[in-house]
């Protein structure tokens, strides 16, 4: 993670690679939900992705804005992937 003036960015990877990634795949939304232990909330601001050279993953970057608050020790970032009409969210933590 990677921290700026007015946003943050995660980079990521996700084995195997998302479907929509792969030739003739489906398309796969993404975004991110975040706050902080000190109940700041941030918002998805774009980001990138594609297959790996080796086409075993999926390698991207997320932003998301404003900038973390300095005084924050955690930030909770949830993943949500929209597939057709499935939903699905992973949660992770991270140490600041």
């Amino acid at each position: 993670m990677s921290r700026g003036e007015d946003a943050f960015v995660l980079d990521y990877t996700i084995t195997p690679p998302l479907p929509g990634d792969e030739p003739g795949g489906e398309t796969v939304f993404m975004w991110i939900e975040a706050a902080d232990d000190r109940l700041h909330h941030y918002t998805d601001f774009g980001g990138a992705r594609g297959l790996s050279e080796d086409g075993l993953r999926t390698q991207g970057t997320i932003s998301g804005q404003p900038a973390i608050d300095t005084d924050a020790k955690e930030l909770s970032v949830r993943f949500v992937f929209l597939h057709g009409q499935s939903e699905q969210a992973y949660d992770l933590v991270i140490g600041l």
